[in-house]
This record gives structure tokens, C-alpha cells and sequence, in this order.
């Protein structure tokens, strides 16, 4: 696959989608199932039994080994067969990989790189959750038919709003404010304030105002996977304090994707805000809504990647507004060829 990071977290699938047999997604390329144990714990090998590589999620989970569908071999959370019927022992080659699994926000993150570099504190922190006046929704995951590179780019770029979700967090009034672009390592972030203007249709049915509105979108990315949208619309004439802002329609959007093949990728949302807390109704309306928006994103990215194959072109035209979505490519392209030059076998030259 073309710049991709082996050596990060990936989220697999929700934890709620995980239930008690084989569970099969394709990350990276690589055909991935994870199962769960009797102890609760997931375990997540390659789906390829070593026999005839039969996918091993058409087998069953059988006490704590998973058992392939076709001739009944075992095997642990390690990737060991542990049992063939009919012999007692079991060929060395008989094994599959494994991979680094764990839970977190309601979410199986997956290490697809070097597993004595899958550190758990590497996984990315989700601001406010589980935070006292905060809730957290999350939408059912869904697969766009693009590069994940489109897609990095789109969550990057504040100026498409205007014009593919006009009816929900679109606003005319941006249209023409170029954004900021902050870049740190790791990270980087393109923002910006729309003062004195109409709050969009989203937040007009979120909250009542008296006249205009400020209204901030702060577009966070934390390469190879991860983004953070920080939104906030508040009363127009305030001094833009934490404080104030908090007491405005806040929320922490958070996207994260999972490249598939260098044509898709599995897209998981999870949405944490401070307004209408225990309002089981907005929940549902806002998961409504919010997968809208992001399925016009998916229309838009799919439509792209088709010409961009039928072409061979990835882009003829630069703009302006392209700035910080060509940075946060270029950080990710820079992280994935150290990650192949990482991996590359070492080479010596005889004296």
C-alpha cells in the first residue's frame, strides 16, 4: 500500500460491533480477525489459516482459541496452533501471525507494525471524555471508497463546508476567511473565526441565540489517523476565553481512520459535547445528522478517487486553501517512508 504507517494505533472496530465469535475487517491490506476470550480479553491474528489459508473467521471460537471452519486446526491469541485433529503433533509452519490489540473509548485499537513498538500510551487521547457535563455519541462505522489521504485532506480543509453540507455545518459567511495553519511535530492544526455571523442550521436547532454569532472550527490532525475538530459557537461580543467558550455550544469531534486498500477506508466518528447532556432525543438527531454530513464527504472523496484512478492524476490546480491539507500529507508521506526505511532489512556490502 502507498504511505501508510505500520507503526501506529488503528482503530479495528467499535467495541460494541465485537461480540463473541470471529470478528473479520481488512487493515492495511492484511486480513485481520480478532476474538474474545473467556476472560474478556481480544485477541487479533491474521485471517489466514497456515493450512490452506482459509480465512480463520469462518471458523468459531472454541475456550479461548479460535478454530478454523475448514479442517478444525486451533490456534491462540499468539497466532500458535495449538491443536490438529487427528495427530498429535503440530507442524512448526502451522502458526499465524498476531497482533497488538487493546481497548479503549469504546474502541479496539490495532498495531499492524513492529509489536515491541505498540505502546499503549501512543494512543490517542480523547479530550473531555468521560468528563462530568460531557457526553459522548458514536456512529456506526463507515467505509468510504477513497485513499485515506483524500480523506486526511478533507477533514483538513474548513472551505469545502460551505459547499458540500450547506445543510448542516455549512456557513456562507467563511466562505472567503482564509484559515490559520499551525504546525508542531505530530501535529498540526488549521483554524478559524467566523465573527458576527448566522449560525448554521446545526446549531440554530442546538441552542437559541439572540442575534449573530462568533463561531470558531479548529481542525486538528495527529498523523498517521486522527482527527479532532474543535467547535464552538457562541454569543457574538464575548472576549474568546476557555471559559466563554465553554459556556457556548461546544464539541470535540473526533474522526478516525483505518485504511483498508489504497482505494478504502473504514471510518469511525465519535462526537463528545457539553449541551444537551442527558437528551437522548439530540443524541439521535445529532448520530442523524452527523452521518449525513460525513456520507456527503464520502460521496465527495469516492467521486474524487475514481478520476484520480481513471487519470492517474491526483490534482492538477493548487490553491490557497490547499495549504494545510498539503501539509498534513506531506507529514504523513514523511512518517511512512521512515517507517519502510525502518522496516527495510538491514543490507551489507562484502570488503
Amino acid at each position: 500500500m502507498e504511505h501508510v504507517v505500520r507503526n501506529a494505533w488503528y482503530v479495528l472496530g467499535w467495541t460494541a460491533e465485537i461480540g463473541t465469535g470471529p470478528f473479520a475487517r481488512r487493515v492495511l491490506g492484511e486480513p485481520v480477525v480478532a476474538f474474545r476470550r473467556r476472560d474478556g480479553r481480544l485477541a487479533a491474528l491474521l485471517d489466514r489459516c497456515a493450512h490452506r489459508l482459509v480465512p480463520l473467521s469462518l471458523g468459531s471460537v472454541v475456550d479461548d482459541t479460535l478454530q478454523c471452519g475448514y479442517h478444525g486446526l486451533r490456534y491462540d491469541g499468539t497466532g500458535a496452533c495449538v491443536h490438529v485433529p487427528g495427530q498429535e503433533n503440530v507442524p512448526p509452519a502451522a502458526r499465524v501471525r498476531s497482533f497488538p490489540i487493546t481497548e479503549r473509548y469504546g474502541a479496539a485499537w490495532i498495531w499492524m507494525g513492529d509489536a515491541q513498538r505498540a505502546d499503549p500510551r501512543l494512543i490517542p487521547v480523547i479530550e473531555r471524555y468521560g468528563t462530568p457535563g460531557w457526553t459522548v455519541i458514536r456512529g456506526e462505522p463507515q467505509y468510504h471508497r477513497s485513499h485515506y489521504l483524500n480523506i486526511v485532506e478533507n477533514l483538513q480543509d474548513p472551505a469545502h463546508t460551505t459547499y458540500v453540507h450547506p445543510g448542516t455545518i455549512g456557513n456562507p459567511a467563511s466562505s472567503d476567511i482564509l484559515p490559520v495553519i499551525e504546525e508542531s511535530e505530530g501535529h498540526i492544526v488549521t483554524y478559524r473565526w467566523t465573527l458576527d455571523a448566522e449560525p448554521p442550521p446545526l446549531d440554530r436547532r442546538n441552542a437559541s441565540f439572540s442575534g449573530p454569532a462568533d463561531r470558531c472550527q479548529y481542525y486538528h490532525f495527529f498523523p498517521p489517523c486522527t482527527s479532532r475538530v474543535d467547535v464552538v459557537t457562541m454569543q457574538a461580543g464575548q472576549e474568546h476565553t476557555e471559559a466563554n467558550m465553554d459556556r457556548g455550544l461546544r464539541a470535540f469531534s473526533y474522526k478516525f481512520l483505518t485504511p483498508e486498500t489504497d482505494a478504502a477506508t473504514h471510518f469511525f466518528w465519535l462526537h463528545v459535547r457539553n449541551f444537551g447532556v442527558d437528551d437522548k432525543e439530540l443524541d439521535q438527531r445529532l448520530i442523524r445528522d452527523m452521518g449525513r454530513t460525513f456520507e456527503e464527504d464520502n460521496v465527495i472523496v469516492s467521486a474524487m478517487q475514481r478520476e484520480q484512478d481513471a487519470t492517474g492524476v491526483r490534482q492538477l490546480a493548487w490553491l490557497r486553501i490547499d495549504a494545510g491539507p498539503s501539509r498534513a500529507r506531506r507529514m504523513i508521506e514523511k512518517m511512512a517512508a521512515a517507517d519502510s526505511a525502518a522496516a527495510a532489512p538491514a543490507t551489507s556490502t562484502a570488503s
